[in-house]
């Protein structure tokens, strides 16, 4: 099915599609999308936070879904819906040839594709495998190693945007993969995201998104400091963030996802911190490149998980 969908780009550079088009390019190409899309069923593994929005938008664009999740109760709206839900990712392997994992861990990745019960048991040969979790490089260029061998196509897809994104289908997806299939993966995440770039070979769109993660963390933690500072000296909380979103201090965390609470509705922080990036999340690579995926779970399950950096403080 993906081989199908080829599409031969630039000998270099950075491939880049938006749905920000002029009203009637957009339109044409959502006739082109609809008329190119297949409507096969596709199926989706981990239907989280992120995963259940990005789902339901592949619904809405009409495509039947094979449903996985290691939670069966995450599941159930899916089933009502209609959906096909299954007990492993196996099962789902058995039954889509296009397949997109959303998951926390490199260890969750990992059992997904590998384990007892994993996609590799029952992958069928031509498959794309589209994961979308954010993860370590490493991981995701041994998953790619095991997939080939089994004739199917590993692209790592991560996302940027959030569970508002998510819901409103205004993601951001950074891809790494063989660029001949990365028309097959637009096709799906087009669905899901207003941006799709292809950043270069498998592992590239986790280099990307582990970036935008050091970034954002830092610009959190910057913003919750100013704000606490500002707000311990008598500052009130909706004041200073309008100041300092018209000022050069202005960043994502302070005007789309401002960690005090009161200050704008529809974020975390206005809902008791439920629904969140956990600091445990934004750590996704773990120790020297040569480190194995094995080594890596170890580590990770030894992990201890971080406190809140923000809640504590307001």
């Amino acid at each position: 099915m993906a081989a199908s969908l080829r599409l031969r780009g630039a000998a270099s550079g950075l491939r880049y599609w938006s749905r920000r088009q002029p009203p009637a390019v957009a339109s044409l190409a959502a006739v082109c999308s609809r008329s190119m899309a297949s409507k096969t069923p596709v199926g989706f593994i981990g239907v989280g936070n992120m995963g259940n929005p990005m789902a339901k938008n592949l619904m809405k664009h009409g495509y039947p879904l094979i449903i996985y999740d290691v939670f069966p109760d995450a599941c159930k709206e899916f089933l009502d819906a209609g959906e096909q839900v299954v007990s492993s990712p196996a099962d789902v392997a058995e039954k889509a040839d296009r397949i997109i994992t959303m998951l926390p861990t490199s260890i969750n990745a990992i059992e997904a594709y590998s384990g007892a019960n994993g996609i590799l048991k029952k992958v069928k040969k031509g498959s794309l495998l589209i994961d979308s979790s954010t993860i370590d490089p490493m991981v995701s260029k041994e998953l790619a190693k095991e997939v080939e061998k089994m004739g199917a196509v590993f692209m790592d897809a991560p996302v940027s945007g959030g569970v508002g994104a998510a819901r409103s289908g205004n993601l951001t997806f950074m891809v790494g993969g063989v660029e001949e299939e990365f028309a097959a993966a637009q096709e799906l995440l087009g669905c899901m995201g207003s941006n799709v770039v292809y950043c270069g070979a498998v592992g590239t769109g986790q280099a990307a998104k582990i970036c935008n993660n050091l970034l954002l963390a830092i610009s959190m933690i910057g913003t919750a400091e100013a704000m606490n500072l500002g707000i311990r000296l008598g500052l009130d909380p909706k004041l200073l963030a309008k100041i300092l979103n018209m000022s050069s201090g202005r960043c994502w965390s302070s005007d789309t996802y401002n960690p005090v609470p009161g200050v704008m509705d529809g974020v975390p922080s206005a809902n008791n911190y439920q629904g969140g990036f956990g600091t445990t999340l934004m750590a996704k690579i773990d120790g020297l490149p040569r480190i194995s995926s094995k080594a890596i779970c170890r580590r990770q399950t030894n992990q201890r998980a971080l406190p809140s950096l923000l809640k504590d403080d307001f």
